[in-house]
């Protein structure tokens, strides 16, 4: 089933008929916080519908999470899964759905994919990830963290109600918004990207660039928020096709060492990441060649209002300025660590090479070490 995407403030007013539609007769609603939980009770019960929650898993959840929220599925006869909630809610309800029908006695992430057919329906709270239409999702087991990624996860709708973002906190705007920015930019220059990919990415970073200043100041103007939200979700749908490139690879440990939420960690890589690229084109793992990643890049910074990669780098730097999205200080030791800790896999998706030394400098200049 291709999935179906339902925008507009007020959207999960619909969630009701949607269960209806597809003959749910019990849902497992998978949510992160009590304020997530009272924006669907109403909902349900008004529609007449049989629920249970989930709600017992962290930020950055565990397989383990995971197996407890298999069960509550299973011992309460729930046919289908809402998650509602930041990306982390939706990583989880994406593996329930896919692990539901495994055989339990046999670790999961060691079993043949295959789709569970239980339907999925994601509810984002946050305009940032765009998780409600990837086929990814993220876990930890034993301290690790293990990337899943099926077709069958995509959840079969998306609802996106920028109601949700009325009562976000400022700064956690801000990093979603970023990161959602971020993901645009670098689906662009992917080694993977499309033609399908690369008019996600326009609309992404066009939604964002033309919509930020009101989203951020003005948390009552539901049309800035509803124009970010879908720009955010395009974001989304570009990185399922291409995946991210050196700027995600590069900030999950920033994440965990300085406990920095997703979104900072990557908008601080960034400009890094991109002055670095337009020194070592000549480089380029794209088979597309040098030339054709010198126009990739000069479309990115037309599309940001920018007459040239430079221009757009420093007005980037400008802009983690004026958004208070600080680098961390960090030490030698430190900067050892976070070069050591690259993903390579990752990396296969970024149109430059980057050398092992290089990435010593790179975190350097990050963390504003030496």
């Amino acid at each position: 089933m291709r999935q179906k995407i339902i925008a507009a403030c007020g959207a999960r007013q619909k969630v009701a008929e949607l269960l209806k539609e597809i003959g749910a007769k019990k849902t497992l609603v998978v949510c992160n916080y009590v304020s997530e939980e009272q924006k669907l009770d109403d909902i349900l019960l008004h529609g007449g519908l049989s629920f249970t929650y989930f709600k017992d898993f962290a930020s950055n959840p565990l397989y383990e999470e995971v197996c407890r929220g298999i069960s509550v599925l299973s011992e309460n006869g729930c046919d289908s899964i809402i998650a509602i909630g930041g990306g982390s809610a939706i990583d989880v309800a994406k593996c329930i759905k896919l692990f539901c029908k495994m055989d339990k006695d046999v670790n999961y992430l060691q079993q043949e994919y295959t789709d569970s057919g239980i339907p999925l329906i994601a509810i984002p709270t946050t305009a940032g990830t765009g998780s409600e239409s990837t086929r990814y999702a993220v876990i930890y087991y034993e301290g690790k963290k293990q990337s899943i990624a099926h077709e069958s996860i995509i959840p079969d709708f998306a609802v996106l109600d920028a109601e949700l973002l009325r009562t976000l906190p400022l700064y956690q705007k801000k990093c979603t918004m970023l990161d959602a920015l971020c993901q645009g930019i670098e689906s662009w220059w992917s080694v993977n990207s499309t033609a399908e990919s690369k008019e996600y990415s326009r609309a992404a970073v066009e939604g964002i660039m033309h919509n930020m200043k009101l989203y951020l100041s003005d948390p009552e103007d539901m049309e800035a928020a509803e124009r970010i939200m879908t720009a955010s979700n395009y974001a989304g749908r570009a990185i399922n096709i291409t995946q991210t490139t050196a700027p995600h690879a590069m900030s999950y440990k920033l994440t965990s060492l300085y406990r920095l939420p997703h979104g900072h960690a990557v908008a601080i890589c960034m400009p890094k990441v991109w002055k670095y690229m337009t020194k070592h084109m000549e480089t380029t793992a794209d088979p597309r060649g040098e030339g054709y990643l010198k126009a990739i890049f000069c479309d990115i910074a037309e599309c940001m209002g920018h007459a040239s990669s430079d221009e757009c780098i420093a007005w980037f730097e400008n802009l983690l300025v004026r958004l208070d999205i600080k680098a961390p200080r960090g030490t030698m030791d430190e900067v050892t660590i976070l070069a050591g800790s690259v993903n390579p896999v990752r990396l296969k998706n970024n149109p430059v090479k980057i050398i092992e030394e290089d990435f010593m400098s790179l975190y350097r200049s990050i963390t504003a070490e030496g």
